[in-house]
């Protein structure tokens, strides 16, 4: 479980950056409901965002949270650097999440091409492995991706020595039958390049309201992280919603964390960032109906 709110969540239009105080309680909430991974931020967004990824992180050491600290940035030296500023500043190993953009639409829009990516990704792998650190790469928009790229790309990261992939649904494009296949076809990938090694993260969208469907499809077909964020929050129409996620996962492989828990991370999390929680409205009172001969 991976857990994305001070990050992804914070790209919403309608939250609020929280101050430090309370992103500090929400990695204890986060705890507290069986969060695994968490992002600290984006360090190479700004002075402050860096600044606070380096906190957070010291109090997951600090106060031995069973959380591991990662960060994103793009497949640049610069981003690579910025994370590993905050480890060196936190005094704790920090994974690099480091994302590029993957689909034609992406390349065209950008005016990349395939070998571009693949130099991103070079970059990114040089720099993280010099400084010590773990990258995962991020393929945005790999649900909108051929094959045969994904192919070179997954062989670039191999060869680069990073320690895992990230699939991204980024504008909520699949179908969990999509989502599945997907995940089979990198298994499948990985195991001829010799890659079983590699962890497989799952990040998905809900702009067509498939969000978690597509992220439990991606879980029972053998990724190894599922990211979430609290309340859905995220991009456009947000992320996967992580109580939800708690919902589906949780039975015989995870202990539920209970209903108070969620309770108390989603108000948290709310208040913190400005979030407003939707409240169904009380069922209308209905009159019973008289009896009747036929019961």
């Amino acid at each position: 479980m991976v857990d994305e709110t001070l990050r992804d969540g914070l790209q919403s239009p309608s939250v609020v950056d929280p101050p430090l105080d309370r992103k500090i309680a929400i990695l204890h909430a986060m705890v507290a409901v069986g969060v695994d991974v968490v992002s600290v931020g984006l360090p190479a967004a700004g002075k402050r965002a860096e600044d606070d990824a380096v906190a957070l992180a010291r109090e997951i050491a600090t106060s031995h949270l069973p959380l591991v600290p990662t960060a994103a940035g793009r497949t640049t030296a610069g981003d690579v650097l910025a994370v590993a500023r905050v480890s060196e500043r936190a005094g704790t190993p920090v994974a690099v999440y480091a994302f590029v953009g993957s689909s034609p639409i992406r390349q065209y829009v950008e005016g990349w091409s395939v070998d571009f990516i693949v130099r991103c990704i070079r970059t990114a792998t040089d720099t993280a492995r010099d400084a010590g650190l773990p990258l995962h790469v991020v393929l945005e928009d790999t649900t909108r991706t051929p094959p045969t790229t994904l192919a070179t790309i997954f062989r670039a990261a191999l060869d680069g020595g990073a320690a895992g992939l990230a699939l991204c649904d980024t504008v909520g494009h699949a179908s969990p039958d999509g989502a599945a296949a997907l995940v089979t076809f990198a298994r499948h990938q990985l195991v001829a390049l010799g890659g079983t090694h590699l962890e497989l993260d799952w990040h998905g969208h809900n702009d067509r309201g498939a969000a978690l469907s597509n992220a439990l499809a991606a879980a029972r077909a053998g990724v190894d992280r599922v990211h979430a964020t609290a309340l859905g929050i995220g991009e456009r129409t947000g992320n996967v919603r992580m109580d939800h996620l708690l919902e589906g996962l949780c039975g015989s492989a995870r202990p539920h964390p209970g209903p108070a828990a969620l309770e108390a991370y989603n108000r948290l999390c709310a208040t913190a960032l400005g979030w407003e929680i939707e409240v169904a409205p009380a069922a209308p009172s209905v009159a019973p109906r008289p009896a009747t001969a036929c019961g």
